[in-house]
């Protein structure tokens, strides 16, 4: 694991739309474009509004790019703003020159859920696997909706959500009571089979969470330990959320070395 420890949260959002940019420069001239990973919830949004303000400059297109979101809330309609569908039109594809045809959120109303599932995970290999994941973590370590105890050979599956996950999203809708009690999400194995996989972390309330990821031992307990085992994977977070790694000032040493070495290439 790549662990970068950023001054602040703006920081973070700098370095992964640094990341995202990268990638769509350089398959700019490749037929199959770029194939981007999509996390939602309250850690990407500053990524998506500098991704638009440079899309706003001329900096990006987005127009060969295809997307996978990781997961949505299982019986929410698209069009309803509490759906992954609605966050991401009204957060990123609206304001950028995507074909929304290649722009793919797990389908689960009106659908046969396994079905669903399956025709999300061919959808991707169609695509060609997705090319960099972005991923945010939960408070107690989930990726995805993978919850604790979700295997690390997990697939695209519906899962059952604990009640912290419950409490922490009901901000996004008008009670506790409405949140779904299920999503369709990506599976631990399916995410690890990314190219590339950026995880974005803030604050002292993922403190632990990042801690037990990356110092920790690989365990279904942990779901997020299981990037351990992924050979390009890249954590950026803010000072806080680096405050409970033992060896902080380790991986703070590599990334200046990886400045130093860069500068001399």
């Amino acid at each position: 694991m790549r662990v970068v420890i950023l001054d602040s949260s703006e920081a973070v959002t700098q370095f992964a739309a640094d990341e995202v940019c990268t990638l769509l420069h350089r398959r700019k001239n490749d037929p199959r474009g770029a194939v981007l990973g999509l996390a939602t919830g309250g850690t990407p949004l500053g990524l998506y509004r500098e991704l638009i303000a440079r899309y706003a400059r001329g900096e990006i297109s987005f127009a060969k790019v295809a997307t996978f979101n990781l997961d949505e809330y299982v019986g929410v309609v698209p069009e309803s703003p509490s759906s992954y569908h609605y966050y991401m039109l009204e957060n990123l594809f609206k304001h950028i020159d995507i074909d929304l045809s290649l722009t793919h959120v797990p389908k689960t109303c009106g659908v046969d859920l396994q079905e669903s599932a399956e025709s999300f995970e061919h959808k991707i290999e169609q695509a060609g696997g997705i090319d960099l994941q972005i991923l945010g973590i939960g408070a107690d370590a989930h990726i995805g909706f993978n919850e604790i105890g979700s295997s690390l050979g997990s697939r695209t599956r519906v899962k059952t959500l604990t009640q912290r996950t419950l409490e922490d999203n009901a901000r996004y809708f008008d009670s506790i009571d409405e949140v779904p009690q299920t999503a369709l999400t990506m599976g631990i194995a399916t995410i690890l089979e990314c190219q590339s996989i950026l995880l974005l972390a803030n604050g002292a309330g993922k403190a632990r969470a990042i801690r037990d990821s990356v110092e920790g031992p690989i365990t279904a307990s942990v779901p997020a330990s299981a990037l351990q085992l992924h050979p390009r994977v890249t954590l950026a977070i803010d000072r806080p959320a680096a405050s409970m790694l033992a060896n902080a000032d380790y991986f703070l040493a590599a990334e200046r070395n990886r400045a130093v070495a860069s500068r001399s290439s």
